[in-house]
């Protein structure tokens, strides 16, 4: 018998569970010497969300119950195997990875510490936001950096709308008023999908709330315009797209510190909020920093060369927001690292499959060459805006509308299709449609 060949991907995002059940679907059904490549998955978490739906699961307008994905049932589909943990350490000599152990919310121990053997190891952990050492986020701010992180906001809006409708007193000036700092994707979407949402909440008796007057949205962005990684055109048809849906949009505005229902800015403004979202800024987790002996950059993020290599050890590889992969073909020339996007972990996760059989043989690797389909922000249910085809005609080509839209949810089902094929995309795409006919547009618990 031929030894088997074990791949480790660490992380379940985007990226990491494409290329597990890709990598489960071309080797995992084999028997015996047949069978040269086992697949592990490793992840903190036991579900999988696609973190661009985040913002929905926050503002309550997304059924978990029929987007949440067990890695435990996806790895018996697709013949991978799944560890629950989160990883602690790698040991580059020994071509192992210390995972910790995992407790349940009671503090009992579910899975003890684990060591985990390697011939190839793949990161794909993601990225986080990145406070900047702003005062005050870690106690009064919420994040969107996880299911957990989009559960509580949504539990936390619907108790500020419960309160409010209890209460016999008026409304203190925070209250039912959101503040979202920092006007990237996920915060220009959530404001918008919290216009429907909030409103909808309200609806289902809560008659002492006016929506138009009470429930306030403020979304604080410190660089001179909002979605600022994009075009100026992108950014002010979305700027127009949300103050139309009554979002109060401030740019140029640095915060300089955050208080319980208060936030302050750096030119003495005081806004009053009762719930805080800090989406500002992008960084791959702390514990990354030197993990291994491996290069990191400022922003925590792996060193690779174009093959995903890291820059020090060819047997492991980074892929998505942990990496920073080289795109010389960004600014105009001048070179950078390929953005942190959902389509370049995809676009990874297929150049990685593709070169499996050359990284078992530890044969000469094709580098992987970024490619720029543009960007699209959702902004609410009928409407998108962005870029198409941004890297293959300069980006020139501005989308929004329902066009941009559909365009918009294509990209989900591109991932859906990569973890469950078409067929079941197909059947499940139009049970939604019948089901959103006979169930609430918002979740009310």
């Amino acid at each position: 018998m031929t030894k088997e060949h074990r791949i480790v991907i660490v992380g379940g995002g985007a990226g990491g569970l494409e290329l597990a059940t890709k990598l489960g679907d071309r080797f995992g059904s084999k028997k015996g010497a047949a069978k040269k490549v086992s697949v592990i998955l490793v992840d903190k978490n036991r579900t999988h969300l696609w973190k661009p739906k985040l913002h929905e699961v926050a503002a309550g307008s997304m059924d978990l119950a029929d987007q949440e994905l067990d890695y435990n049932a996806q790895a018996h589909w697709h013949h991978f195997s799944f560890r629950l943990g989160e990883l602690a350490d790698i040991d580059r000599v020994n071509r192992q990875i210390q995972v910790a152990p995992f407790y349940d919310d009671s503090g009992e121990l579910v899975t003890p510490q684990q060591t985990i053997h390697y011939d190839t190891l793949i990161m794909s952990i993601g990225s986080l936001t990145n406070d900047f050492g702003t005062p005050g986020v870690e106690q009064y701010a919420q994040r969107l950096e996880s299911l957990v992180d989009a559960k509580r906001f949504h539990l936390r809006l619907i108790n500020a709308c419960l309160r409010a409708q209890a209460q016999t007193q008026p409304l203190a000036p925070h209250q039912l008023q959101v503040v979202i700092i920092g006007a990237g994707a996920t915060g220009v979407e959530l404001a918008a999908e919290l216009h429907r949402t909030t409103r909808a909440i309200i609806s289902f008796g809560m008659d002492r709330v006016n929506p138009e007057k009470d429930l306030k949205v403020i979304l604080i962005e410190a660089a001179p315009k909002i979605l600022p990684a994009l075009s100026a055109k992108i950014s002010a048809a979305a700027e127009k797209l949300l103050m139309d849906l009554g979002v109060e949009v401030m740019t140029g505005a640095k915060v300089q510190q955050i208080q319980a229902n208060r936030v302050y800015l750096s030119d003495g403004v005081e806004i009053p909020a009762e719930l805080i979202v800090w989406a500002a800024g992008v960084k791959a987790p702390d514990f990354l920093k030197g993990i291994g002996g491996l290069e990191t950059n400022h922003a925590n993020q792996l060193l690779v060369l174009p093959t995903l290599q890291t820059t020090l050890d060819p047997q492991i590889f980074a892929m998505g927001d942990c990496a920073a992969c080289p795109w010389p073909q960004a600014n105009q020339g001048k070179g950078g690292i390929v953005p942190p996007r959902a389509q370049a972990a995809h676009q990874q996760a297929s150049h990685l499959f593709s070169q499996i059989k050359q990284i078992i043989d530890r044969k000469p690797l094709k580098p992987y060459q970024y490619r720029d389909f543009g960007s699209l922000v959702s902004l609410g249910e009928y409407s998108s805006v962005g870029s198409m085809m941004g890297g293959l005609i300069g980006g020139s080509l501005m989308v929004e509308g329902l066009f941009a839209k559909l365009m918009y949810i294509s990209l989900y089902k591109l991932h859906q299709l990569a973890l469950h094929g078409w067929v079941k995309v197909f059947l499940d795409t139009i049970s939604r449609l019948i089901h959103r006919r006979t169930h609430s547009i918002v979740k009310l618990h």
